[in-house]
């Protein structure tokens, strides 16, 4: 049975779940998976895809290892050191580097579902990618069913 059926039947719409992100640090890679794969489960969708978007501008969403919290240090590192924080930007809120991390990370993702699950691989997880941190931000997920 693909999709998700309502209570007469039908292929349900779509789902929008609102998730809140907090972060501890101004560079910071969160873990999400367990939170995203709660919602899908909790749609009800077995068969479709699981949009995710970040509305900030300084901010994104990627797709990475989850086996090691050192990899997620190491990307976040690594982007510091690739747009450092104070390197003469024209933007004078002093967060130039954040919004050119998020244009470089992305604010979108699509993972599909099957049998009611994310089709992630084996040792990938879901990243939200704070840049501007410490905050509390919004991550959007948009959960949608295949045609019966």
């Amino acid at each position: 049975m693909a999709g998700r059926k309502s209570s007469n039947g039908e292929v349900a719409g779509p789902r929008n779940v609102v998730l809140e992100v907090s972060s501890a640090h101004r560079t910071q890679l969160l873990e999400v998976t367990p939170q995203v794969a709660k919602a899908v489960a909790d749609s009800g969708v077995t068969s479709g895809i699981c949009h995710l978007y970040v509305p900030h501008t300084t901010a994104g969403i990627t797709v990475n290892e989850n086996a090691d919290p050192e990899v997620a240090r190491d990307v976040e590192a690594t982007l510091d050191r690739l747009v450092p924080r104070n390197a003469g930007y024209a933007h004078a809120e002093g967060n130039a580097d954040s919004h050119v991390k998020s244009v470089l990370v992305g604010v979108s993702e699509s993972i599909p579902i099957e049998n009611g699950r994310l089709t992630l691989g084996a040792w990938q997880g879901i990243f939200f990618c704070e840049f501007d941190g410490p905050r509390r931000r919004k991550l959007r997920l948009r959960i949608i069913s295949d045609p019966s």
